[in-house]
C-alpha cells in the first residue's frame, strides 16, 4: 500500500493504476468505511482512500478540534482491507493560502443537515470536488448513513458532468442497531445505550409504512414518540422526505427517506433509512 501526503505524490502513484475505486474519509475508520473499501476493490480492482478532516465543513461551534484522529490505526486497517493507495494531505495542501474557489449545490442543501449546519455542504461539495479532481476515480463509494451528503454529491457529479459513478452502500450497524459512526466514540456508557433510540425510531416508522400507513405526519410522530421516551435524547429533527429533492412529504410513497438527528449529551448523531420500493 502506497501513502501520499501531497497532490503531486498522489498523482504520480495514481498513474500506475488503471480503473480505480475511491473511498473518501475523515479517518478514525470503522467497519462501515472498510466495507466500502472492500466493495471498491471487488468492483474496480484497485482502490484508493483519503484521510482528511476537512475544516470547511465544520461550523465554529462544532467538533473539528476534537474530532477523533488515529492515522497509524487507520493506515493499518486500510492495508488489511486491501487498499492500494492512501491520500493523507494536510490542510495547507488542500487549501493553499489565497484559495478563493468553492463549490455550492443549492436546494437539496436547504433542509435537514443543511438547515441545522449552515455552510456544511458548501464545505463538503468543495472538498469532494477537489478530491475527485485529484484522484480521478472511476467510482466513488459512500455510505447511506450520510444520506443527504450522498444526494448532494450525486447532484454535483451530474450537474458538473464529472466522469465517475457515485455508489451508495447500505449503512453498517452495530448488533443493537446503532449506525456505525466515528463520533460514537464520544458517547458515555449511558448515552451509548440510549443511542439505540435512533434506529428504533426509524424502525417504528418503517413498520407503520409496512402496515399500510401513508400519512407522513403519522410516521414523523411515530419517530418522535420513540425518541421522546428516551430521556437522554434531544431531538433536532425528524423527517419523511422525497429521496431526491429532500422536501418534506405529506403522503409517503416507496423510496421516501426517513431521517433524524439527535443529541445525546455533547454528541450529535444522525441516521436514516429509505423505505422499500
Amino acid at each position: 500500500m502506497e501513502i501520499a501526503a501531497t497532490i503531486a505524490e498522489f498523482r504520480q502513484a495514481r498513474g500506475r493504476l488503471g480503473r480505480l475505486g475511491f473511498v473518501p474519509t475523515m479517518g478514525f475508520l470503522h467497519e462501515g468505511h472498510l466495507s466500502l473499501v472492500r466493495r471498491a476493490r471487488e468492483e474496480c480492482g484497485a482502490v484508493a482512500a483519503s484521510i482528511f478532516v476537512n475544516p470547511t465543513q465544520f461550523g465554529p461551534s462544532e467538533d473539528f478540534s476534537r474530532y477523533p484522529r488515529d492515522m497509524e490505526r487507520d493506515l493499518a486497517l486500510l492495508r488489511a482491507a486491501g487498499c492500494d493507495l492512501v491520500f493523507t494531505p494536510g490542510v495547507a495542501e488542500m487549501y493553499p493560502p489565497g484559495s478563493l474557489t468553492a463549490v455550492e449545490v443549492t436546494t437539496v442543501t436547504d433542509t435537514l443537515e443543511g438547515a441545522v449546519r449552515p455552510g456544511h455542504f458548501r464545505g463538503v461539495a468543495t472538498v469532494v470536488a477537489k478530491l475527485f479532481n485529484i484522484v480521478q476515480p472511476s467510482c466513488a463509494y459512500f455510505g447511506q448513513k450520510d444520506a443527504q451528503q450522498c444526494v448532494v454529491i450525486r447532484r454535483m457529479v451530474r450537474d458538473l458532468d464529472m466522469p465517475l459513478e457515485v455508489i451508495v452502500c447500505p449503512t453498517v450497524r452495530e448488533v443493537d442497531g446503532l449506525a456505525m459512526s466515528s463520533r460514537n466514540v464520544y458517547l458515555q456508557p449511558d448515552e451509548r445505550q440510549a443511542a439505540t433510540a435512533l434506529s428504533r425510531a426509524l424502525d417504528a416508522a418503517a413498520a407503520l409504512y409496512k402496515a399500510g400507513e401513508r400519512d407522513a405526519g403519522r410516521l414523523r410522530q411515530a419517530m418522535r414518540d420513540v425518541l421522546a421516551a428516551e430521556p437522554l435524547a434531544g431531538i433536532e429533527y425528524v423527517s419523511v422526505a422525497d429521496p431526491e429533492l429532500l422536501s418534506e412529504l405529506e403522503t409517503v410513497s416507496a423510496g421516501a427517506l426517513l431521517s433524524l438527528a439527535v443529541r445525546l449529551g455533547r454528541t450529535r448523531l444522525i441516521d436514516n433509512i429509505p423505505l422499500p420500493g
